[in-house]
């Protein structure tokens, strides 16, 4: 880790303690973390991992959509190195340079690629270009959470981390998070939350129109959710953990999008856009508290029926993470939604 990243980590640590002042956690309670939508950034991952200690949390928990969208590739020239950024081209000729701007993608979510020039004009003109940048991209997000753990191992003394991968996260990465033994891959799972509370877990969500990977049908997703739901036999007890939010509980609602997948009116017009088959299961099991993400611009809390849901949203392109603090007590309590 650079001069430069050791300094961010202090301020976002320091940031983040400031933020938990008056947050006490009354004996007995077991105190949850919760998080999502960080999309590579690795700012929000140090954030998360911080916030163990800083909120006197006993469990983290990162809800879907864990890795980013994007190779940001930069051209070594020998003499310099240039990219393009925001529709500029841009150049840097100093190392510290390079380095700050490297930190500052990962920071935002990207996965930065130095290659000479040859190696990018291969990318660009082969026949198999296509598939060559896959290789890079999965194998850059392979190494980043690779790095996330290990960040974890270090900090954290016992502290369980429960991740779900959600729908735009592929397959490939399932393994490096199964390779943890303080990070648990909980798609599909149960755990124990405290000695009282269990938790049931998947990141899967309906169609997009981003044809991502973890998505499938209402009838499908809603099969999926019983499956694991039905591993659980007291669901006054139980959290519900679904990366997509319930349909119109107004954490759930997107800017509407034209047939080009552009946001309608400058994007003033929302509309819902969650999941049938998540309100559906939570109405029917009444469960105390349900977890959601996927999507970013509906930050807030709401109830549904007997149910406290939330969504913490997310603004991973800013390196900032947005997330929520509950006490279980055995009563659920939401003790605030925070930014840091």
């Amino acid at each position: 880790m650079s001069i430069i990243s050791d300094i961010k980590d202090k301020l976002n640590q320091e940031s983040t303690q400031q933020e938990s002042a008056g947050m006490e956690k009354s004996p007995g309670d077991t105190r949850i973390f919760f998080a999502t939508d960080v999309h590579g950034s690795t700012a929000c991952w140090r954030k998360f991992i911080n916030s163990a200690e800083f909120y006197d949390a006993d469990v983290l928990v990162l809800g879907g959509d864990t890795t980013g969208k994007a190779i940001f590739p930069i051209i070594d020239e020998g003499d310099r190195y240039t990219y393009t950024r925001q529709g500029e081209d841009r150049e840097i000729t100093d190392e510290e340079e390079l380095e700050e701007l490297l930190d500052s993608l990962e920071d935002t979510g990207y996965y930065p690629y130095v290659m000479d020039e040859e190696e990018y004009e291969g990318l660009q003109n082969a026949e198999d270009a296509q598939e060559q940048q896959d290789e890079i991209f999965l194998t850059e997000m392979k190494a980043r959470i690779e790095e996330w753990i290990a960040f974890a191992e270090e900090r954290l003394d016992g502290t369980p981390v429960y991740v779900s991968p959600g729908n735009d996260d592929p397959f490939e990465i399932d393994e490096i998070w199964s390779s943890s033994e303080q990070v648990h891959l909980v798609e599909g799972e149960v755990v124990d939350i405290g000695e009282e509370f269990k938790m049931v877990s998947t990141g899967w969500t309906e169609p997009t129109p981003w044809d991502t990977d973890r998505e499938e049908e209402q009838e499908e997703l809603r099969d999926r959710i019983e499956a694991v739901v039905s591993k659980v036999d007291n669901y006054d007890r139980t959290i519900f953990n679904f990366h997509e939010p319930p349909y119109n509980s107004q954490l759930d609602e997107a800017p509407e999008l034209d047939e080009d997948l552009r946001p309608k009116f400058g994007a003033h017009s929302t509309e819902p856009v969650g999941s049938g088959a998540v309100r559906e299961a939570i109405e029917e099991y009444q469960p105390p508290l349900t977890l959601h993400g996927h999507i970013h611009e509906s930050r807030g809390q709401t109830t549904i029926g007997d149910t406290v849901a939330i969504n913490p949203g997310s603004v991973y392109s800013e390196a900032s993470l947005q997330g929520a603090v509950v006490d279980l007590k055995p009563e659920v309590e939401v003790v605030s939604l925070v930014r840091g």
